[in-house]
C-alpha cells in the first residue's frame, strides 16, 4: 500500500475517532444536565420534608401541651364532682358490672357506722348482709333472709324500682338504683324521713277530718230532723189555715208564715246539699223514674206561685221523645225546681217555659236529653253571666233585690248535673229574659219509642184557643203530629168565628175579653155541641163555676201526654152527638192508712187530703200500723220513719212478711223529717216504694193518691179535679 493510501486510512481513523469522542461527549452532557435536574428536584424534596417533619414536631408538641392541659381539667373536674357528691347529705355510690362498689361518698357510707367492711370494692350482696346483721335495718318483722332475697332480686333488674327503707333510728331511706347499659349502677339513698312523718301526720289529720266530718253529718241529720218535725206543723197548718175564711189582714199573716217556713227550708236543704257536696259525700241513686211527670209536678208546685204573678208555665215535651229514664229522679228534679224556680221568681210579666228535646239511641239503650228554661224575666248583666254559677253569687241590683235566697242553688245545680256527667249553660239578655239548659245523658228504662194511641175515628179537626202563641204553638206541634187538622185561634171571638167543620175544641181559661168558659157558654147558646176541653192552671177553681157543665172534661194546664191522649180517646163517643159518655159502674173508695204519732201531722195530713173521696184510717205508731194492715186492707201506705214503740222501717217489714203469706204488695210512702244522703237508700231498702221528706206538701200528697190508685177503685179525684195536686 503506499503511503498516501495510508495516511488517507490513518486521516480517516482519526476523524472517525474524533466524531466518536464528540458523540460520547455529547452523550456525557446530556446525561450531566439529567442528573442536575434530578439533584435538583431531589434537593426540592428533602427540604418539604424537612419542612413538614418540622411542622408535624411542632404540631406533636403543641398536642401533647394541650392533652397535658386537658388532663389537668379532667382531674380539676373530678375533684371537684367528687367534693361536691360529698357534700351532698344523700347517699351516693357506684357499683360496677359485678356488683362491687367503686366509690361511695361519706352519707352512704355513714349509713353503716363506719364499718371496715363496706368500702370500695365491697360486693352489694355483703352490702345487704351487713344491714340485717348489724341490725341498722329495720325488716318490720321479715325474716333476713327473705329481706335479703327481696333487696337482692329488686337490684338484679335491669331497671330496679325505688324502696323505701327504714332504719334503726326511725329514719327512712328511699333507694333509687338506675342501671347503665353496660351494667353498672348508680345508687342514690334519699333520706325521705321528714316527708314521711309529713305524710303520718296528714294522714292523722285526714283521719281526725273525717271524724269531724261524720261528726258534722251525724249533726246535720239530726239538726235536720228536728227542724223538720215542727216546720211540718208550721207549713202544714198554715198553708191549711190560708184556705179557710180570713180577713186579708189574716190572710197576709198566714202567708207570711207559710212563705218564711218554706224559705227556711230552702236554706237548710241548700246547706245540707252544699256540704255534702264540699265533702265530695253526694252520690246518685239510680232508679226508673218518668221525666216527663217529674217536671208536671214541679209545675205543680210553682203554679200557685205563678198564678199569683200572672205568669203562664209551659211545658213543650217532645212528642216522639221516651219519657222513662234510669237516673237519679231526685236530684233531677232539685235541679229542674231550682232553674225553674228561677225562671218564676225573677219573672214579673209573661210566661216560663220548659222546653225538652232529646236523641234516643235504641241501640245503645241511652239518650241525650238536653232541658231548656226559658223565661220573660229580668234577665241577667253580660258581665255577671260568668259568675251566675259560683257559690253564694246574686246578680246584684236594684231591680232584684227584692228576691231573697242563699246563692247557692245555681252553683249546686251545676255540681249535680257534672256529677250527672252533663253540662249547663245559660244565656241572657237583661230586661229581655233568661234561658237556662242542661243536657244529661241517661239510660232508657226501655229501648223503644213512646207508642201513642190511635185517634178516634170521626176526630179530624181541632180547635186551639189560646191568646198565648207560644202554648198555641205547643199544641198545635203535637195534634198535627198525631195526624190531626188544627185551626189555631188567639182569642174566644177568633174561634166563634170558625166553629164550622171543628170536631173538638182546646180552649185556655185565661184569657182577655173572653175567658174559656165564657167562650163554652156561648158555643152551646148558639146550638153547637162540639166537644170543649178546658186547659187550667186551676182546675179547682174551673170546676166549681157554673159554666162547667158545658166542658167535656178539664185539664191542668200544661196538659201531660198521658191525659191528652187519653181525653182525645174520651171524646171518641161523643163526637158528632149529644150527651156525654155512659156513667162508670159505682166503685168503692179509696182505703188510705197513715202511720204517724205526732197528732199535730195526724192533723195536717187529714186536712191535705180532705178533698180526696177516700176511706182515711190513722195509726199512732208501727204496731197499730201493722194490726190495721190486716184489718182495713189498704190500698196505699203514708208510713213515718220515726215513730215510738216500732218505727216505720220495722212496720214496713213486718207488713211485706205478711205479704209473703197472702200474696199482693201494697204502695208504702216513707214520710220522715230526715233529709241527710243515705236515708233514702236505708228507708227505700226496708221495702218502702217512695220517699217523702217533710214538711208534707200537699200536691206532692196529691200526686201519690193519683199515681197509686189502683184499678177498679173508685179514684179519689173522680168528682172534682185535684186540687194542684195530680201530675
Amino acid at each position: 500500500m503506499s503511503l498516501a493510501n495510508k495516511l488517507a486510512e490513518e486521516r480517516r481513523g482519526r476523524l472517525a475517532a474524533e466524531r466518536l469522542l464528540e458523540l460520547k461527549e455529547a452523550e456525557l452532557s446530556a446525561a450531566n444536565r439529567k442528573l442536575g435536574k434530578h439533584a435538583a428536584a431531589l434537593q426540592g424534596e428533602i427540604v418539604e420534608t424537612r419542612a413538614e417533619v418540622a411542622t408535624v414536631k411542632t404540631e406533636n408538641e403543641r398536642v401533647k401541651t394541650e392533652l397535658g392541659q386537658a388532663n389537668q381539667k379532667v382531674q380539676i373536674a373530678e375533684r371537684r364532682l367528687w367534693h361536691s357528691v360529698q357534700t351532698i347529705t344523700d347517699g351516693f355510690a357506684f357499683f360496677n358490672s359485678d356488683n362491687q362498689m367503686i366509690a361511695a361518698n361519706e352519707s352512704y357510707l355513714a349509713i353503716f357506722d363506719r364499718i371496715d367492711a363496706i368500702r370500695p370494692g365491697v360486693n352489694y350482696m355483703t352490702i345487704l348482709q351487713v344491714l340485717t346483721d348489724e341490725g341498722i335495718v329495720d325488716t318490720e318483722g321479715m325474716p333476713d333472709t327473705e329481706w335479703r332475697q327481696m333487696m337482692l332480686d329488686r337490684w338484679m333488674q335491669p331497671q330496679p324500682d325505688p324502696v323505701t327503707v327504714r332504719l334503726w333510728n326511725d329514719q327512712y331511706v328511699k333507694l333509687v338504683d338506675r342501671r347503665s347499659p353496660a351494667g353498672d349502677i348508680v345508687s342514690l339513698g334519699l333520706n325521705i324521713t321528714e316527708s314521711v312523718r309529713y305524710q303520718q301526720e296528714l294522714k292523722a289529720a285526714r283521719t281526725e277530718a273525717e271524724a269531724a266530718s261524720r261528726a258534722k253529718s251525724a249533726f246535720l241529720a239530726n239538726m235536720s230532723h228536728e227542724i223538720r218535725t215542727p216546720m211540718n206543723g208550721v207549713v202544714g197548718m198554715a198553708e191549711l189555715l190560708g184556705d179557710t175564711g180570713l180577713s186579708e189582714e189574716q190572710q197576709l199573716y198566714v202567708d207570711t208564715i207559710k212563705n218564711s217556713g218554706e224559705a227556711l227550708l230552702v236554706i237548710i236543704n241548700d246547706v245540707l246539699d252544699y256540704s255534702k257536696i264540699e265533702a265530695q259525700k253526694l252520690q246518685l241513686h239510680l232508679e226508673p223514674f218518668d221525666l216527663e211527670r217529674s217536671i208536671h209536678e214541679i209545675i205543680m208546685l210553682l203554679q200557685p206561685s205563678a198564678r199569683d204573678k200572672g205568669l203562664t208555665l209551659l211545658l213543650d215535651y217532645d212528642l216522639f221523645l221516651p219519657t222513662t229514664y234510669v237516673g237519679d229522679p231526685g236530684r233531677i228534679r232539685q235541679v229542674l225546681t231550682n232553674l225553674m224556680g228561677n225562671a218564676v221568681k225573677f219573672t214579673s210579666e209573661g210566661h216560663v217555659l220548659v222546653r225538652v228535646t232529646g236523641v234516643p239511641d235504641l241501640d245503645a239503650g241511652h239518650a241525650e236529653v238536653t232541658i231548656v228554661i226559658e223565661d220573660t224575666g229580668i234577665g241577667i248583666p253580660e258581665d255577671k253571666i260568668d259568675h251566675i254559677f259560683g257559690e253564694f253569687n246574686q246578680v246584684e241590683n236594684e231591680r232584684n233585690r227584692q228576691f231573697d235566697g242563699t246563692g247557692l242553688g245555681l252553683a249546686i245545680s251545676a255540681r249535680l248535673v257534672s256529677l250527672m256527667e252533663g253540662e249547663v249553660w245559660v244565656s241572657s239578655e237583661e230586661g229581655i229574659g233568661s234561658v237556662f239548659g242542661f243536657r244529661i245523658p241517661l239510660k232508657l228504662s226501655e229501648a223503644k219509642l213512646p207508642e201513642h194511641p190511635p185517634v178516634p175515628d170521626g176526630l179530624r179537626r181541632v180547635m186551639v184557643v189560646d191568646d198565648i202563641e207560644a202554648n198555641r204553638t205547643i199544641l198545635q206541634r203535637q195534634l198535627e203530629q198525631l195526624g190531626l187538622g188544627v185551626v189555631s185561634c188567639a182569642s174566644g171571638a177568633e174561634a166563634l168565628e170558625q166553629l164550622r167543620d171543628i170536631d173538638l175544641i182546646l180552649t185556655d181559661h185565661n184569657m182577655p175579653d173572653m175567658d174559656g168558659l165564657e167562650l163554652a157558654e156561648t158555643i152551646r147558646t148558639r146550638g153547637v155541641e162540639t166537644p170543649i176541653l178546658l186547659l187550667s192552671s186551676n182546675p179547682s177553681f174551673a170546676t166549681n163555676d157554673p159554666g162547667a157543665k158545658y166542658l167535656h172534661a178539664i185539664m191542668q194546664k200544661p196538659v201531660p201526654r198521658a191525659d191528652l191522649f187519653a181525653r182525645l180517646e174520651s171524646v171518641g163517643p161523643v163526637i158528632g152527638a149529644n150527651g156525654a159518655p155512659p156513667p162508670a159502674p159505682e166503685k168503692r173508695r179509696m182505703v188510705v192508712l197513715a202511720a204517724e204519732d205526732n197528732k199535730t201531722n195526724q192533723l195536717v195530713f187529714g186536712k191535705m187530703v180532705k178533698s180526696a173521696d177516700i176511706d182515711l184510717h190513722f195509726a199512732n205508731n208501727g204496731i197499730e200500723a201493722v194490726d190495721l194492715f190486716q184489718q182495713v186492707s189498704p190500698d196505699l201506705i203514708f208510713m213515718d220513719i220515726s215513730m215510738p214503740k216500732m218505727d216505720g222501717k220495722e212496720a214496713t217489714q213486718r207488713i211485706r212478711a205478711l205479704e209473703e203469706d197472702t200474696g199482693g204488695h201494697v204502695p208504702i210512702v216513707a214520710l220522715t223529717a230526715h233529709a241527710m244522703d243515705g236515708d233514702d237508700k236505708g228507708i227505700l231498702e226496708a221495702g218502702l216504694d217512695h220517699y217523702l221528706t217533710k214538711p208534707l206538701r200537699k200536691p206532692e200528697i196529691h200526686g201519690m193518691l193519683h199515681d197509686m190508685c189502683p184499678d177498679g177503685v173508685k179514684h179519689p179525684f173522680e168528682d172534682a179535679v185535684p186540687n194542684e195536686g195530680a201530675a
